[in-house]
């Protein structure tokens, strides 16, 4: 769920998404999360320019952002090593998200599990613009 409001883009866009990947991770700051994985939730949704006229584009990989790129690419963040701050891994995520120069605008939400006993999870959610697009 996104605590942040909706995008304020003038132009319009199309948002993809990956929902609920679960990986472990290796992250924490405290001793105890030293050597050992985290199981953590992460998020992610992107925006790129659509055409409000369009009424059925053609079917064609070409016109959109793979979300595949964003899966690869979060397994692979993740598997770098160990990270302190579930900020810095979002950050992390979003730049790459951006790096696609199509991309817009990105949400990241990465959450940790199993912290809490009467919490479903704590985490952090960024947004980024590309200054460029």
């Amino acid at each position: 769920m996104s605590l942040l409001p909706p995008w304020n883009e003038p132009q319009p866009l199309r948002c993809l998404f990956v929902r609920n990947m679960v990986l472990d991770a290796h992250i924490g700051v405290f001793e105890h999360e030293q050597g050992v994985t985290q199981r953590i939730r992460v998020n992610v949704a992107f925006g790129v320019s659509d055409s409000a006229t369009l009424d059925v584009g053609p079917d064609d990989l070409g016109r959109t952002v793979s979300y595949e790129r964003v899966v690869l690419l979060v397994r692979e963040l993740v598997a770098q090593g160990h990270v302190a701050l579930v900020e810095t891994l979002a950050e992390r995520i979003a730049a790459g998200v951006l790096a696609d120069r199509r991309v817009r605008i990105t949400r990241v939400c990465v959450e940790k599990l199993d912290i809490f006993d009467d919490a479903e999870s704590v985490g952090v959610e960024i947004e980024r613009r590309n200054p460029d697009a």
